[in-house]
């Protein structure tokens, strides 16, 4: 299912011709379809049938008001990593007893706010945070609702920079470990053990590491039963694959009937949360660029458009593909190949490399899955204003964050007196 798709050969969002939000608003331009997010969000939902289950989206894919606001209205949950996560999530309407907070690093000041706001639990990743959550928590005269992060040492097969479940990352307790530290929470006065938890990474398209690393969950969970403790509810991550280039990930059906029935071969039978991002919003969003200059040489063409690596940071970090696709067919021109660049200085600002594009300058090019890990990484280098989002709604389009202006990038600096 996609919600971008050509009229008479042009490339619409839902019902709006992109080429009108390109007049409207300019390029480069971020565009999202509300249908998309929660044609995504309720197929992960309605996979668990009956199976008590909470989905948690990931905040830091997509953490834009509108796209949260829309899931919240779904009645999603959500998965933060810094206290200014959790404040979006307020702002946009969600529920703080259905968040979850992850990270290696939380600050004294992250953890005070999100007890103060009664989370529904913070993913633990060391012992050492274990021992401050228990003081904050004194401190403000409360209990904290806890899950162990474990590290199951599992290859999840993706991009090293988005593996995390491996025994040299730098996320998680190892599993080796854990059973001492869920003893060490039974100890403190301020813990309320809740949950285990488990991710293993990013864009996975193979259902293989997610059954090895809930099994390797489930045997800590029958081993803490075993010295009487109990675990209310398995958080089994997230990380399922979207197609960028061809992949074939799983379904969220057969994603879903993986979870369940390998906990319930174990004979555990518990909730299960989840914590998709990229699923729900990476096919969703589409980022507008304008060809600027058509330029050749004797070995390369490019297209240089006018969005660059600080609109779109993933092709240069991670050499990730996104297709590159013209807004407005134009079948009677041959393609030719060209690398798709951007105006930032430096070599790496390549948003595609050897595309068969049929393109002239002004053109409009749309670069599709970048609903995720997009705008969200987005930055000012070069002193470039970051682009503006669009949220479309059938036949509605609504600015949900105005283009930045060169004014606001200095507001908070200063020259010396």
């Amino acid at each position: 299912m996609s919600q971008f798709s050509y009229l008479n050969g042009s490339l619409h969002a839902e019902q709006v011709p992109l080429t009108d939000i390109a007049e409207q608003i300019g390029t480069p331009c971020y565009v999202y379809s509300r249908a998309a997010l929660e044609h995504q969000w309720n197929t992960l939902d309605q996979a668990f049938g009956d199976h008590e289950h909470l989905i948690c989206y990931a905040v830091k894919a997509n953490s834009n008001l509108a796209v949260l606001n829309v899931l919240a209205r779904l009645g999603s949950g959500f998965d933060i990593v810094s206290a200014g996560e959790l404040r979006r999530v307020i702002m946009a309407g969600g529920d703080p007893a259905k968040v979850v907070l992850s990270g290696v690093a939380k600050s004294r000041a992250e953890l005070e706010y999100v007890i103060e706001n009664q989370i529904r639990c913070i993913n633990v990743e060391s012992i050492a945070e274990l021992e401050r959550i228990e003081e904050v928590a004194a401190a403000a005269g409360t209990t904290a609702k806890i899950a162990l992060r474990v590290n199951p040492d599992v290859d999840a097969q993706t991009h090293p920079y988005i593996a995390t479940g491996l025994e040299q990352s730098k996320f998680g307790v190892p599993m080796q470990d854990a059973l001492a530290t869920y003893q060490r929470a039974e100890e403190l006065q301020h813990i309320e053990i809740f949950s285990i938890a488990c991710h293993i990474g990013s864009q996975i398209t193979n259902l293989a590491p997610y059954k090895d690393a809930v099994n390797r969950v489930l045997e800590l969970v029958s081993q803490l039963s075993d010295i009487g403790i109990s675990i209310q509810q398995l958080d089994l991550g997230g990380g399922l694959g979207i197609d960028y280039q061809g992949e074939s990930p799983p379904t969220a059906e057969a994603y879903v009937n993986t979870l369940i029935d390998t906990t319930r071969a174990s004979g555990i039978n518990l909730p299960i949360a989840i914590e998709p991002g990229r699923y729900i919003a990476g096919n969703a969003g589409v980022l507008l660029t304008t060809v600027e200059y058509l330029k050749h040489n004797s070995s390369k063409n490019f297209a240089v458009v006018d969005a660059g690596m600080n609109d779109l940071l993933r092709p240069s970090l991670y050499h990730a593909y996104h297709e590159i696709v013209n807004v407005k067919e134009h079948p009677e021109n041959k393609p030719s190949v060209y690398d798709v660049v951007g105006p930032v200085c430096e070599s790496a600002d390549v948003l595609g490399y050897d595309r068969h594009l049929s393109v002239q300058a002004d053109d409009l090019l749309a670069v599709m899955s970048t609903g995720a890990y997009a705008f969200a990484m987005a930055s000012n280098y070069n002193s470039r204003v970051r682009p503006p989002e669009i949220m479309v709604d059938g036949n509605d389009m609504h600015i949900v964050r105005r283009r930045e202006t060169l004014e606001e990038l200095m507001q908070a600096e200063a020259v010396l007196p």
